[in-house]
């Protein structure tokens, strides 16, 4: 008996189930049941390699699945580095390591190795797992299982209770997770998070089968655990907030050289970005260009809290961007690499315009038909691309081969092959 099971079995209210709405499923019995304690309570924090050694024994002595989740700082700390994993498995129970104190748990893949992990929102939490030494050879993903089986809401809490009827506690999610010690009720949190986890994984698995589409999630998951990490950002600056707004190019060396300075010192303090200096000051000091420290001063976001010294730091950046030669200074856009944007096809190419308004609909209508959203039937930007530079002569072989190089799984290829065949070769195309 699960987790999920036995505590349904303790309580009048509800038992488990579920299903996507409106698809002729029952999908509720009763009240949702509150979930405020871990079945074995709050376990302790691992933060040494003693018990860590323990917990990896006990673990892999368990069976099934493992869950697995991780909490960051975001908004608090520099980066995406994990401080806290969470850890679940039938027969071990839960486990909450510190990975600041235990910063290599290579140890849990080498003793777990071929265990299945389980993961809401995989592509969130696997970068900084990664960075500790957590890396799964295979994995299920009950957000985006949840998306392929056409649920509207896949959120954690939104799933855990329309699935399995549980309510779970919503209030610690954006916490600083770097706060030592962790208070309780937020470690009560990280432990109810993976506390059914397996169970959704199972109940999604069974809907997933039954409607056909578990090949499908199974290729995802694989596609997941296999893609490499994500290269760096050429130039990441070009991520600030409001920077449609500047268009001349010493403006922009001006949001380059604040938002370089910014980072440098965001890194050096381990602090998040936004609490060194906001989105809306670089991009005030980049249109206003100040020609000292009294005029930056009163830009938005370079008030009277501001030190002197900080003020200095800030015009000295503003100060290097004046003096760049031109060759230096930053283009206004960056390199396109792949087809220009969708709204100015119909001016550049009325035909790829015609091709991609045919695609679209034919995509969309498919997704309807399927009850999952069009992203997850084919990635939009190798609809775009194929549409730009439709392969020379358009059948089924060519398109399945170009989508197949645009990174579609086999399962995308099959259903969406013959949609972009007729949307390529429709009369007006």
């Amino acid at each position: 008996m699960t987790d999920a099971q036995k505590t349904a079995a303790d309580s009048p209210l509800r038992t488990t189930g579920g299903a996507p709405p409106d698809d002729g499923g029952s999908s509720d019995t009763g009240a949702p049941i509150p979930l405020l304690e871990p079945r074995e309570g709050i376990p302790p924090v691992v933060a040494d390699a003693e018990t860590l050694a323990e917990v990896v024994a006990a673990f892999a002595s368990g069976s099934g699945p493992l869950a697995v989740d991780a909490e960051r700082a975001s908004g608090y700390r520099y980066g995406q580095r994990a401080y806290l994993v969470q850890l679940r498995r039938e027969g071990s129970g839960t486990a909450l390591i510190d990975p600041v104190a235990c910063p290599d748990l290579s140890i849990l893949g080498d003793r777990l190795d071929g265990v299945e992990w389980v993961l809401h929102a995989a592509t969130q939490d696997l970068p900084c797992l990664r960075e500790i030494g957590m890396v799964p050879a295979s994995l299920f993903d009950t957000e985006l299982a949840g998306r392929i089986a056409g649920f509207p809401r896949v959120g954690l809490g939104a799933m855990v209770e329309s699935v399995l009827g549980f309510v779970l506690e919503k209030g610690h999610s954006a916490v600083d997770w770097s706060t030592r010690p962790l208070p309780d009720p937020w470690l009560r949190y990280a432990a109810l998070d993976v506390e059914l986890l397996v169970d959704l994984r199972d109940a999604l698995e069974k809907e997933l089968d039954r409607q056909g589409k578990l090949e499908w999630a199974r290729q995802e998951f694989d596609a997941i655990a296999s893609a490499p990490p994500p290269e760096p950002r050429k130039e990441p600056w070009r991520r600030t907030s409001g920077l449609h707004k500047v268009r001349r190019r010493r403006q922009l060396a001006v949001v380059r050289e604040l938002w370089e300075t910014r980072d440098r010192i965001a890194q050096r303090r381990d602090v998040s970005p936004g609490k060194v200096l906001s989105d809306t000051a670089i991009v005030e000091a980049a249109l206003g260009l100040p020609s000292n420290t009294h005029a930056l001063a009163a830009l938005n976001g370079f008030g009277h809290r501001m030190g002197r010294r900080q003020l200095e730091q800030w015009q000295a950046a503003v100060e290097r961007a004046r003096a760049l030669p031109d060759p230096q200074l930053p283009q206004p856009g960056q390199p396109v690499t792949g087809p220009p944007p969708p709204r100015a096809w119909a001016d550049k190419d009325p035909a790829a315009a015609a091709r991609l308004s045919a695609a679209r609909a034919g995509v969309s209508a498919l997704a309807e038909r399927l009850a999952m959203p069009q992203e997850n039937l084919v990635a939009p930007d190798a609809v775009r691309r194929l549409c730009w530079e439709p392969p020379q002569d358009v059948d089924a072989q060519s398109v399945a081969a170009a989508l197949t190089g645009h990174g579609a799984r086999p399962w995308q290829v099959e259903l969406v092959t013959p949609v972009l065949v007729a949307a390529l070769t429709a009369k007006g195309a």
